[in-house]
């Protein structure tokens, strides 16, 4: 195998060509969908990367290989400014492995951030959200604990959502031990979904909420008939067929879609709930979830943050390492955790009310 430094030299080197020369070599001509125009980056990693071979060919194990292997390529590292250490917590179902994330400058009125990484509850694990949670700890100068959930279809739902809870009551116990006032909760793609319907349980359980909770690209219906599942079927790298592949390993035959700890967006009430931060890609079948569930947040007055990266798809923190969109996008999440803590967002924010096909963005 390449040696993956070399590999993300050399594709930063073509990423950094014009952009009519990526378009050219990305197909030609401009990648547009719903008033949306795909960033010349990823118009030519979509075209150029993407294998014949349909990911319903693949079991589980090639599946989070191939994701893996593209992550040390793509991804951001870790950086200096933020220690690594590696933590043992009681789980469900024994030992979980968690990695906490603590950046040289932290703020002690900052809360843990718990966050869980995407791949739709097969594929993804610790190395493969380590830039992103660096780049949390580091720009919100908060503590970041990421735990190793179990994956389907070994361990098929509630498995991951189980563990998830866990790793957020240790933290919420274990906080002040790592110098951190509190904890938040966050998480990308399924992830994002956990996070939600980790504040839809303790809401119900009367428990306390976390401070924020931070949803990227987030799926929050297993059942959704959205728009943008038809508008963006053929995206990269999260296409409706990777997803409906993905969903019929995590969820048994026994299992409704529609129970909101699957499916959050659901949920009969999303009352009483922590304030959000909501961050869709434009080029994502999940788009329409995320903008959904900040409506519905913002309907019953939980202070919500919606924006969308209109030029982007769907796991592009995993891209950060040589899209330099990607990471300019990442680091402005990590800013808006920040600035939810410090209590600086703007949550009066409209969501642009849309027509049919049309998708929204933030106004300030």
């Amino acid at each position: 195998m390449a040696d993956p430094a070399l590999q993300r030299a050399l594709l930063k080197s073509l990423l950094s060509l014009p952009n009519p020369l990526l378009r050219a070599a990305g197909g030609g001509g401009v990648v547009w969908r719903a008033g949306r125009t795909l960033d010349p980056r990823f118009q030519f990693l979509w075209k150029s990367w993407r294998k014949p071979r349909s990911l319903s060919d693949l079991s589980p194990e090639e599946a989070r290989t191939a994701w893996a292997e593209m992550v040390r390529t793509t991804g951001a590292r870790a950086r200096k400014a933020v220690q690594v250490e590696t933590l043992l917590l009681e789980g469900p179902a024994g030992p979980m492995t968690t990695r906490l994330y603590r950046p040289r400058g932290q703020d002690p009125d900052a809360p843990m951030l718990v966050f869980f990484h995407d791949g739709a509850g097969v594929v993804g694990d610790l190395d493969t959200c380590e830039g992103l949670c660096a780049e949390l700890a580091e720009v919100a100068r908060c503590p970041v604990l990421t735990p190793a959930y179990r994956l389907a279809p070994e361990h098929r739902f509630p498995a991951g959502l189980d563990d998830a809870l866990a790793a957020w009551r240790w933290a919420e116990s274990n906080a002040p031990r790592y110098g951190a006032t509190g904890a938040a909760v966050g998480g990308q793609s399924i992830g994002a979904a956990f996070a939600a319907a980790i504040c839809q349980t303790l809401r119900d359980e009367g428990a306390r909420q976390p401070v924020l909770q931070l949803l990227i690209c987030p799926l929050l219906d297993a059942a959704s008939d959205a728009q943008s599942l038809e508008t963006f079927a053929d995206a990269w790298p999260l296409s409706r067929e990777a997803l409906r592949w993905a969903l019929a390993q995590y969820i048994g035959p026994e299992d409704d879609p529609t129970d909101p700890r699957l499916s959050p967006l659901r949920a009969r009430s999303v009352a009483g709930l922590a304030p959000a931060i909501i961050v869709t890609a434009g080029f994502d079948p999940l788009v329409d979830q995320g903008e959904q569930y900040a409506r519905k947040l913002r309907a019953v007055k939980v202070p919500t943050v919606y924006r969308c990266y209109e030029r982007l798809p769907n796991a592009f923190p995993a891209f950060a390492g040589v899209a330099p969109t990607a990471a300019v996008a990442t680091c402005e999440i990590a800013g808006l955790l920040r600035e939810g803590f410090e209590g600086r967002v703007a949550a009066s924010a409209d969501i642009v009310d849309r027509e049919e096909g049309e998708h929204a963005g933030l106004v300030i």
